[in-house]
């Protein structure tokens, strides 16, 4: 049974190429692939019309929240997604998910006709839906090839590439299109563990010069879409 429930430390990394390259020679008896091995994932990103959400969390506050519709691949009406939502507060990521199809999901999520199913967990969404009123925002897609531990399979290493994005046929049965976030040989890290970090993964990391960044996918499109606007504005000469 796939786990919907997860409560966890996640820190972020940028990796290049070569740094890429090396990490992976040298966690290799410390982590193993998972059964998925690289991966297609696909989101549809939920946001207030006047884009609350995302401009709350780049702030950086204690507490923050977004709700997403997840798949693996681009899925057809009667494949299963995920309703996800997630919640950060003071370091710790709380995550939550119902699965559905996606018709099931677009009916619910896009014009608000409750799911046959009832549970705790919809239940939260159905709060999130009630109080935001979100609508859907960003597609947002990437290749992934995951890891866990091979003495605790709560460590889980994540790589993410080819970053991509659109803000127009928002749905996950539109294909995987999208306008690149990273450079070509740029990698996006997640460290994922119950608590703090293994010690041989600290070790490997400083000696490649791997250190923690501060990147949401969704808040890094949402700023340069902001500096984007603000170029584009024309300028005003005071007289």
């Amino acid at each position: 049974m796939s786990q919907n429930v997860f409560e966890r430390v996640e820190k972020k990394f940028l990796l290049s190429e070569k740094q890429y390259q090396l990490l992976l020679q040298y966690m290799n008896s410390y982590m193993t692939m998972d059964s998925y091995g690289k991966h297609t994932i696909c989101n549809i990103y939920y946001d207030t019309p006047t884009n609350d959400l995302i401009s709350h969390s780049i702030e950086k506050p204690k507490y923050k929240e977004k709700l997403r519709l997840r798949s693996y691949g681009t899925p057809t009406k009667k494949d299963k997604v995920y309703i996800e939502i997630k919640k950060k507060y003071d370091g710790i990521v709380y995550k939550r998910r119902v699965q559905m199809t996606l018709e099931e999901a677009e009916l619910y999520l896009n014009r608000h006709i409750k799911a046959a199913q009832d549970n705790q967990i919809l239940k939260e969404i159905d709060y999130f839906m009630d109080f935001y009123r979100p609508i859907p925002k960003l597609y947002l897609a990437y290749e992934r090839i995951a890891y866990f531990g091979n003495e605790d399979k709560n460590v889980r290493i994540t790589f993410d590439h080819n970053i991509r994005s659109r803000e127009d046929n928002l749905s996950l049965g539109n294909g995987d299109k999208g306008e690149s976030l990273l450079k070509d040989k740029e990698y996006l890290m997640e460290v994922k563990v119950p608590g703090a970090m293994p010690l041989w993964l600290v070790n490997i990391m400083s000696m490649l010069e791997i250190y923690p960044v501060s990147f949401s996918k969704y808040g890094n499109i949402y700023k340069n879409k902001i500096l984007q606007s603000r170029r584009e504005e024309p300028c005003s000469v005071a007289l």
